[in-house]
């Protein structure tokens, strides 16, 4: 940790005479030479000035060539990132982005006009960034920013900062849109098709100063099969008491071993119906001077559908008890094939300021507040009616606030753009589960457990961007953070257990280095420290035995990364060419793993001592390239993640850190071939990934396991109108069957049509 500050800090000292003498012989130069980095072809990006990051983003343009339904498919074909979504409407979609997988939802951010989306209450499949509170019609471009390089965002940007910008009117105008999609799915018992749709619209205008923007979302989706219920194959011979069945399949577990899978169970068959209002007001206090409001709502209905294979003499489904399965006995357990449903509802409002000064200084603040006014769950206990458990976590959110100010010289040749600023959060977790004589009526018979708690942070940051020389740029920051957890219980009938406020202070410091290397080329070398630190359902969410609490640690340290980026880019006015080199070495990773140095074994959120990943990335995007109207666009990316210390799991050390693939690509070449027809065809491959940290899991492409993969994307655009598109497209067109635990969709059919005014 000292060293890697020290490293910080001797760099920039060595740096200063060579520094200062460059700045005096710039003092002579007459021409002067602004070193940033583009995205995009040039595009007006969310990206703050002088971020000292890679990038990489998208434009609404470049969007409608793709098959996008919901917003974070716009990252679908980003450089060495993956979205984990199991299905159109998966609201549990993480992004996975160089040293960070698809169950680190923490080690991300995702911000919409500024305001945060993500879901840092956990760091896991069920804390996702919150999407659904945009629309993906109203989304002017994405951006995309790779690792902890900026002092302006806290250590949860280690893997990627996603920032969203939506639409702002400048005259009337409108936007209706609807989807069709289909996907015929065929697995063990399974062999159905799972249909859906969704629709949006908005209408929007600008009178003088004033504009607004008003947006409705409705999706209707059912997912194929997600989990399955298992078994070990048996060695015990059947008796004459247990119940021959039928409908079983016998194949291989994701560690090899024989097993027999009788049903669809767990989240099984999904289906959601979403709906979203959302309300952007805008005014221009002065030419410089701007005010923005957003609230937005969102709801959702989901049902979980499950159902046994197994069938008696008799034709009837078996669901439960002692069955003979080829001669061996088989237990299910009563809540084997337990169905569940249940309702959300979410508000997000936000309030932002800003100047627009073109030098000098501007000014930003921006406050948020997330608001679950709804969260019920309810499960069965037993494949039908009956009891069960209900959970309700209403009250729970975030609330935050961004003070910002920087000065950008009039002549940046030998000056300094700084940027200081502040900034807070507030997150608030509770969940509470009562016991249920009917899951469906949530008809509540008595409590059965409870946890809740706190976390704020309070963070004060500055950067400089030093315009030292001709073609030379010095970007030092500093960030401080506070941080505290407070207020944490976790109870069940009979006993409750609070914990001690816990509090920690840490620095963060940021350097980079940036030279323009003749017209085009661009070089970077980046380092940063960042601390990412423990969400309340880490150090709260677990169970409790007689008077102690297992299964979490409420004294979890923080996650620290020194993290490294050297990269060469280069931008010319139809393309762009990047390499980057990096290494993220992260401390006391936060992981949810299994302690086997104690006896019994305890799985819960643990530090791992030491994960590092070394990695490269390319990427290349051009428009009209070879010939006018054909763009492209091709990344591909080498991870070498791997355990290096885990005093809690020795097994893991030196094996690959999981779910994090070793290879990425994808290529994806756009034909405009008149100025109504347009057509995409694209590819994505994921190399070999883990879904153990000891890498036990060797059968990869099998329920449970984390496959390889290489799939094709197509679509067709038609514009028989300049205000009218049509459209059919195709995800999954060779209908791999890969999955990443659950299975992923099959091939996938889409029908659009979308009318502008």
């Amino acid at each position: 940790m000292k060293k890697n500050r020290i490293a910080l800090a001797v760099s920039a000292v060595l740096m200063g005479p060579a520094c200062a003498s460059a700045q005096m012989a710039a003092a002579e130069t007459l021409q002067e030479v602004v070193v940033s980095a583009k995205s995009g072809q040039g595009e007006t990006t969310a990206i703050a000035p002088n971020t000292p990051s890679p990038d990489y983003g998208i434009s609404n343009a470049r969007m409608a060539d793709f098959n996008v339904v919901n917003p974070e498919d716009a990252l679908k074909y980003a450089p060495n990132l993956a979205v984990r979504k199991r299905f159109i409407g998966d609201i549990n979609s993480i992004i996975s982005v160089r040293s960070t997988n698809s169950r680190q939802s923490a080690h991300g951010l995702v911000y919409a006009d500024g305001l945060l989306l993500s879901n840092l209450l956990g760091s896991d499949y069920s804390f996702p960034p919150r999407w659904s509170l945009v629309n993906a019609a109203e989304i002017e471009r994405v951006d995309v920013l790779y690792g902890p390089y900026s002092a302006l965002y806290p250590g949860n940007s280690l893997g990627a900062t996603v920032l969203i910008s939506t639409h702002t009117p400048e005259r009337f105008e409108g936007d209706a849109g609807i989807q069709f999609f289909t996907q015929r799915f065929s697995q063990y018992g399974t062999h159905d098709s799972f249909n859906g749709f969704h629709a949006n619209a908005y209408v929007g205008d600008k009178i003088g100063a004033f504009s607004y923007l008003v947006s409705v979302d409705r999706e209707d989706s059912k997912s194929q099969p997600l989990s399955f219920y298992t078994a070990a194959r048996s060695t015990t011979r059947a008796t004459s008491a247990d119940k021959p069945v039928t409908g079983a399949f016998f194949d291989r577990d994701q560690t090899g071993a024989d097993r027999v899978v009788m049903g669809v169970n767990g989240e099984g068959i999904t289906h959601t119906v979403q709906d979203q209002l959302k309300v952007k007001l805008g005014y221009d206090i002065t030419n410089t001077l701007q005010a923005q409001f957003t609230a937005a709502y969102w709801q959702q209905d989901r049902s979980s559908a499950t159902g046994s294979y197994l069938r008696d003499a008799a034709g009837n489904v078996v669901s439960n008890g002692n069955v003979n399965i080829g001669g061996y006995r088989y237990v299910i357990p009563a809540n084997a094939f337990a169905p569940g449903n249940g309702e959300d509802a979410r508000w997000l409002y936000g309030l932002s300021l800003r100047t627009r000064n073109e030098t000098g200084w501007n000014f930003s603040g921006v406050a948020s507040l997330f608001n679950v006014s709804k969260d019920i769950s309810r499960t069965a206990s037993t494949a039908g009616s009956g009891p069960g458990t209900v959970t309700f976590g209403d009250g729970t959110g975030w609330r935050t606030l961004d003070l910002k100010a920087d000065y950008r010289p009039q002549r940046l040749q030998g000056g300094h753009w700084v940027t200081f600023g502040y900034h807070y959060d507030n997150y608030k977790l509770s969940n509470t589960t009562y016991n249920t004589s009917d899951w469906e009526a949530a008809a509540v018979t008595g409590f059965n457990s409870a946890f809740a708690g706190k976390t704020e942070t309070q963070a004060l940051y500055a950067q400089d961007a030093w315009y030292f020389a001709q073609d030379w740029k010095l970007i030092p920051g500093l960030r401080f953070e506070h941080w505290r957890a407070y207020d944490g219980s976790r109870s069940v009938p009979g006993v409750a257990l609070g914990y001690a406020t816990r509090s920690e202070s840490n620095w963060s410091p940021k350097l980079a280095l940036e030279k323009a290397i003749g017209q085009d080329w661009l070089g970077r070398l980046s380092l940063g420290q960042a601390y990412r630190y423990p969400t309340v359902s880490e150090l709260f969410q677990g169970r409790i035995t007689g008077t102690s609490l297992v299964n979490n640690d409420p004294n979890l340290k923080p996650e620290r990364s020194f993290s490294k980026d050297l990269t060469f880019e280069r931008t010319l006015e139809a393309s762009r060419f990047r390499v980057s080199l990096y290494e993220d070495d992260i401390r006391d990773a936060l992981v949810n793993q299994t302690d086997t140095t104690v006896f019994p074994a305890v799985t819960s959120f643990q530090n791992v001592d030491r994960v590092r990943t070394r990695g490269i990335e390319l990427a290349y995007e051009a428009q009209d390239l070879f010939i006018n109207g054909f763009d492209l666009s091709a990344s591909g990316a080498y991870n070498h993640s791997k355990t290096l210390e885990n005093a809690k799991n020795p097994a893991s050390v030196g094996k690959y850190f999981y779910r994090i693939p070793q290879w990425r690509a994808n290529l994806v070449g756009t034909y405009r071939i008149t100025p109504a027809w347009s057509g995409t065809l694209a590819m994505t491959y994921s190399g070999r990934q883990y879904n153990t940290l000891d890498n036990s899991d060797v059968n990869p492409d099998t329920f449970g396991g984390t496959s390889s993969f290489l799939t094709f994307d197509v679509k067709l655009n038609y514009r028989p109108a300049r205000n009218v598109r049509l459209a059919l497209g195709i995800d999954n067109l060779t209908d791999q069957r890969y999955y990443v635990y659950h299975p992923y969709p099959g091939r996938t059919f889409y029908a659009e049509a979308k009318v502008s005014y």
